[in-house]
């Protein structure tokens, strides 16, 4: 890649970020402060919080004596992600706006204009991840002859960049990371790597960036803020009222102003009803939604699933899955949930079956399986089809030793 000497660090206005720009700058680097705005909103409140964000960023670069620049994304936001969301929500899905955001916006378009725009030889953001680069010091300033050989040349051009777990598993956001591009990936730096979040706070302390220390951590859909999440939604979707449908007798229990409000596992707000109710699935084509009596139903529970066309972060799936179809690795795919082993099977179109060593609650169309194997993480597909709930097993279970004792009681006895 050559010698890095200008990194352009992606600032939110928050303790990971003015950390990495801290350490780029303590590393020698010339460093360029960039802040994006993705989202024009008010909280329930009447406040900006992106306002608030920017200035926090701008004191961070002004105590660092770097350069500060502003960016915006709104309409890209709008068109490659939030109506993406939109769409999702209406076939029945839940979609994974932070995925998308980092594929779309800060992996691609923040990536190009910090590379062609501001001339940078590298991106930094705050994420806890690392890549194989890193291992390798690719990222060093010291200088190194570029290879002699045209043949050396080429096979370093091919050597896929790969995808780590950073130092604090526990805040690990590889998962968040698993749908960018390979040319991005290669191009970008992650300061915190080797960090776990308290040695980022001490820090920031020992630095005196009080003024982000004090901030909440930010969690949950950016540009949704402290407002309510289905109170958002109906702002853009016209309400579709349908049925809260019993998933073990088919009695209807209520009404919902939309399928596209709800999600599996949640629980159900239906009025009149003392007792606590639970999604279990939805039916986009007439509108029901079926819920069941407890949190841990088995309807919530399966352990089959197939996504569309994985994206493996290496850009080709491993040698193994690509030789034999088939590979053991493990998924997850909420953000920290613990990893479960699983087997994945390649399709010919490039999606993936996952079958799990156990069943898990609320596997969700929309959301992404994300792989790993060895702290590396190979990528993710979005769920599009889900397999058979417990529920659904053990009914067939119990109907087949139904049939089965009705054939012994048809079947007359031979004659003696």
């Amino acid at each position: 890649m050559g010698v890095i000497r200008h990194v352009v660090c992606a600032m939110s206005g928050g303790v990971d970020s003015s950390v990495a720009a801290l350490l780029l700058r303590k590393r020698g680097y010339s460093v360029t402060g960039v802040f994006m705005k993705n989202w024009d909103s008010l909280d329930e409140r009447g406040v900006c919080t992106t306002e608030k964000d920017c200035e926090d960023a701008y004191r961070v670069c002004q105590f660092l004596d770097i350069p500060f620049h502003q960016v915006s994304y709104v309409k890209e936001y709008w068109h490659e992600v939030f109506s993406n969301l939109l769409a999702e929500y209406e076939k029945g899905r839940t979609p994974n706006p932070d995925i998308l955001c980092n594929k779309h916006i800060k992996f691609n378009h923040f990536h190009k204009y910090a590379l062609s725009t501001l001339g940078a030889d590298a991106m930094a953001t705050g994420h806890y991840a690392r890549t194989s680069q890193e291992d390798e010091e690719v990222f060093q300033q010291s200088h190194r002859a570029p290879p002699t050989t045209l043949f050396r040349d080429r096979f370093e051009i091919r050597n896929p960049v790969r995808l780590f777990q950073g130092a604090d598993l526990l805040k690990d956001q590889t998962f968040f990371l698993s749908q960018i591009s390979q040319d991005a990936l290669r191009q970008t730096m992650f300061p915190l790597s080797g960090l776990t979040k308290e040695f980022v706070k001490k820090i920031a302390t020992e630095a005196g960036f009080h003024h982000i220390l004090k901030k909440k951590e930010s969690m949950g859909i950016c540009f949704i803020g402290e407002r309510n999440f289905e109170k958002f939604l109906l702002e853009y979707l016209e309400p579709k009222p349908g049925n809260f449908v019993s998933i073990e007798d088919g009695t209807v229990m209520g009404t919902h102003k939309g399928w596209f409000t709800l999600t599996l596992g949640q629980r159900a707000r239906i009025g009149g009803q003392r007792n606590a109710w639970f999604v279990v699935d939805k039916d986009v084509s007439t509108g029901n939604v079926f819920v069941a009596p407890t949190t841990n139903h088995p309807a919530l529970f399966r352990d089959t699933m197939r996504t569309d066309r994985f994206h493996w972060i290496a850009v080709d799936p491993p040698p193994d899955l690509a030789r034999t179809q088939m590979m053991e690795c493990y998924f997850r795919f909420i953000h920290q949930m613990p990893l479960t082993p699983c087997t994945v099977t390649l399709n010919m179109d490039g999606s993936v079956w996952i079958s799990l060593s156990q069943p898990l609650r609320a596997l969700t169309p929309g959301q992404f399986a994300v792989l790993y194997r060895g702290g590396e993480c190979l990528g993710s597909g979005k769920i599009i089809q889900l397999g058979p709930s417990a529920y659904t097993l053990q009914q067939g279970r119990e109907q087949g030793t139904a049939v089965a004792q009705h054939k012994e009681q048809q079947t007359p006895e031979p004659p003696s």
